[in-house]
Parts: structure tokens; sequence; C-alpha cells
């Protein structure tokens, strides 16, 4: 069966657009000028951009610019969108023209459309909505769309923080639960004075936490929007006081605090807000790389490697070898970290890229903002349920290594000097004894008395007297 369509026209002459479809000829163009990802708009972005729209009805409404009828069915059709409804109508490729005047155009249709069916009218007529002259009223897609990145970006935030800190709790607990389970620090991947897995799941748990609050301080930056500054930031065909009137309804809309920047051209010249968070949740990709790292080695095993902790097995590891289990999540996070860690080389280069007036890098810019924040995301929730919550520990393994290191030298530079200790570590190495063995047949301390001495270390930590003074 054919498809149907109707015709519409637009200022470059006519064209088809898919009968039943709630969008119209700007957003069939871009559909066909723009077959390149094959991804359609991030759904945050969607409800982000929708709601600048219904704040500016609201708005127009109120200064006597919009006629009550047409507000009202403009704010309904808003409403149904972000409640969920006709989302699959936001149909352009994430890659498309500059600045994002195809998305606007979509959004304005869809918005046109569905209000003007309300109102009687028929979808591809335009009357009495006009998705330029209505719905894009004192608008321009040059201050709508970086202020949706923005508002897409503080939905996502919640989800990111809220996952971070469910890992860093969990690392917290571990680092409460394994306080006492003394094991060999390692530093150049070499042996190390002894320590706990408790301080190094810990040592994990802060770095989070300190990683949000990174996030966090973002948040102000990203509630001043250049929502009002119209095409070039002089606020050319708006109402008195839009842009803070329009700030005020969409923090009503988003609980945010959301406020018009002090200067509106800067805010829709510069990314400079949105490049500061992708540097957070590039520090916060870059951490989990080195903690996924770190969970890889510690698991490493079962025979040949460090085996100090046990990961879940969530599958089989190895098509060739049986009863094999790989550290399959952290795996995957250390993927999706690099993964974003391209994204935001792309958001540098994206932010650097604007001329003038307008950045026209914003469509992939924040597409690739958004990807690296939802992958984060779920990543993180996904690793903390699967590998952290059911982590178990050889503590006989952590022990052993702990009292085996050659590392425990260093316990005796306050007793015997640091050269005298050194020569105990080579013999160790040479060797293969034990320092405690050494340390016993040398008579510098008994086996019992050297093995509190190295179970105090790990746990405590500086055995200098004078120092607890």
């Amino acid at each position: 069966m054919s498809k149907k369509f109707r015709t519409e026209k637009d200022t470059l002459g006519e064209y088809p657009v898919p009968f039943d479809a709630w969008y119209g000829i700007q957003t069939a163009r871009a559909v066909e000028n723009f077959p390149i990802s094959g991804r359609r708009p991030d759904r945050d972005f969607i409800v982000a951009h929708v709601r600048i729209k219904r704040a500016a009805a609201a708005v127009h409404e109120a200064a006597g610019a919009l006629e009550p009828r047409l507000a009202r069915a403009i704010i309904d059709a808003a409403d149904a969108i972000i409640a969920g409804k006709h989302q699959e109508e936001f149909v352009i490729d994430r890659f498309q023209a500059g600045a994002g005047t195809s998305h606007n155009m979509n959004t304005n249709e869809v918005l046109a459309n569905l209000a003007n069916v309300a109102l009687g009218g028929c979808q591809g007529e335009y009357k009495p909505v006009h998705p330029n002259d209505h719905v894009n009223m004192g608008q321009s897609t040059n201050d709508t769309i970086p202020t949706a990145i923005r508002l897409a970006a503080l939905a996502k935030l919640p989800r990111l923080l809220d996952a971070v800190k469910r890992m860093a709790d969990e690392y917290e607990s571990l680092a409460q639960r394994e306080a006492k389970t003394v094991k060999s620090g390692r530093t150049h991947l070499q042996d190390a004075v002894p320590t706990t897995l408790g301080r190094e799941f810990g040592a994990y748990a802060w770095i989070l936490q300190r990683s949000a609050k990174q996030l966090k301080n973002v948040i102000p930056l990203l509630c001043e929007t250049g929502l009002g500054g119209s095409a070039v930031g002089t606020g050319l065909n708006t109402v008195a006081n839009y842009a803070n009137q329009a700030a005020q309804e969409l923090a009503q809309l988003t609980g945010e605090p959301i406020r018009a920047a002090n200067n509106l051209a800067a805010q829709m010249q510069s990314m400079h807000d949105l490049q500061q968070l992708s540097n957070a949740i590039r520090a916060l990709a870059l951490e989990l790389t080195r903690i996924s790292n770190d969970m890889r080695l510690l698991a490493s095993g079962p025979r040949t490697g460090f085996a100090e902790i046990e990961l879940p097995a969530v599958q089989p590891g190895s098509s060739i070898m049986p009863g094999k289990v790989n550290p399959v999540m952290f795996e995957m996070l250390n993927q999706v970290c690099y993964q974003v860690l391209g994204q935001d080389h792309a958001i540098a280069l994206m932010t650097q890229a604007g001329q003038l007036e307008l950045n026209v890098m914003m469509p992939a810019l924040g597409s690739a903002l958004f990807d690296a924040m939802d992958w984060l995301t779920n990543a993180i929730d996904i690793v903390t349920k699967k590998s952290l919550r059911d982590l178990a520990v050889d503590r006989d393994r952590c022990r052993e290594f702990a009292h085996t290191s050659v590392g425990l030298a260093t316990l005796l530079n306050t007793s015997i000097g640091y050269s005298a200790a050194a020569e105990v570590a080579k013999e160790s190495e040479r060797s293969g004894r034990p320092v405690r063995d050494i340390v016993a047949q040398k008579g510098l301390m008994k086996l019992e008395e050297f093995d509190r001495l190295v179970e105090r270390a790990a746990i405590e930590g500086n055995l200098n007297p004078s120092a607890r003074r």
C-alpha cells in the first residue's frame, strides 16, 4: 500500500509531507537532507525545547501579543508532548542544519498542527496558528536551541548525580566492611607498605563524592539562559521584559532556578557553561577509568593474578576456555569512559568553532553532551548493581600478600635506618624469603611482634609515636 502525502508550500516551493504527520514541510525537507546517523533527537531535549515554546506562549498571552485561544491551544499541545505524546513526530537526524533550525521548525510545526486541529482546523493548513508567526513568536533558533540544550542537561544531571552517589555509597559500605582487611599496598605496581582494602575502597568513594560536587557546581551556570536574545542577542521582535518573564515560566516548568543572563548575546555566542559541564564529566570519566582498571587488577586471577577480590559472575567469559569468568562490567565501564572522553573532545572543538553572534555546531554539541551523560549514568548504575553489591573479598590472600611483601622492610626505617632496611629488602627479593623471617633471623624483632607491627601499620598508618601526641 503506497504511503499517502499532502502537499505543503514554503518559501522554496511545494513539497510532499506524509499525510498523517504532525510535522510539516520544513521538517520533511530536513528528513531528506540529513540521512546521517539514523538517530532521532534526545527525549530530554525534545521536552526542553517544547517547554520553551510553552513558556513563550504564556508570556505572549499575558502581554496581549497572542490571542488567548491560540495561546491556550499551543500550551495544551505542548503539555501533551511534555507528558509523552507525539514525541515520535520529532524526526530530524542529530546531525542537521547548523544551530538547529531544522529541529526548531520541527517543534514549531508539530505544535502548530496540534493546536490547529484542536481549534477545528486541518493538518498542514496552519490556520489559525502559524508555526513561525505564533509558535515561534519572539524567538529564534539562535536563542531557543542553546537554552534547550541547557535545560536538557539540567534534566539529566540529577540522574547522573544519583548514579555516582549510589556507586560512592557502595564503595563507602565496602570500605567500612573491609576496614581491617590488611593487604599489601602497591606503588609502580611493585610491593609497597601495607594498607587495607577498606582504605582503597574509601578513597574511591571520596573521589566519586568530590566528582559529584564538581558536577553540581556547574548547575548555576546552566540556569542562566540567553532566551529572549532572539536572533543576535538584541531581543528583536520580543515583547517588553520577555527574557525575564520567559525565564520565570521556565523556572516553574522545570523546578530549576532559571534566570535570564545579564548578557543575552554572550549566552548565545558562548558554550562556556556546557564546556564546563563536559569538563566535569571528563574528570569523572577519568577517575572511573582508573578505578575500573584497579578493580580489574584486584580481581585478576584466579590463580595467576592478584585475586584479592572476586567480582560476581554475570556471564561466561570465553567461547573456548571453559569456566573462565571475566570482569565484564568494569570492562564495559572502561569502554564507556573512553567514548565519553571522545565526546568531550568533540565538545571542546565545537565550543571554539562558533563565529561572531552564533555557534552553529550546537546540534552535534548537544548530542555529544547528552550521550556522555546518559551513557555514564547507565554504565555506573549497572556496574554498581551487578559488580559492587555482591563483591567478595579473599581476606586470606590479602593477608598473605601483606605479610610476604618486600615493602615491609620500610617498617624498619625508624629502628635500623633506611640503608639497613634496604639490605633486608634486597635479601628478601634475592632469596624469596619473607621480610618477617629475615627480621627474626637477624634478631631485629620476633615474628609475632613483626606481624603485629604490620597490622598496626596497615590499619593505623603512622607508627611514629610523636605523630600521635
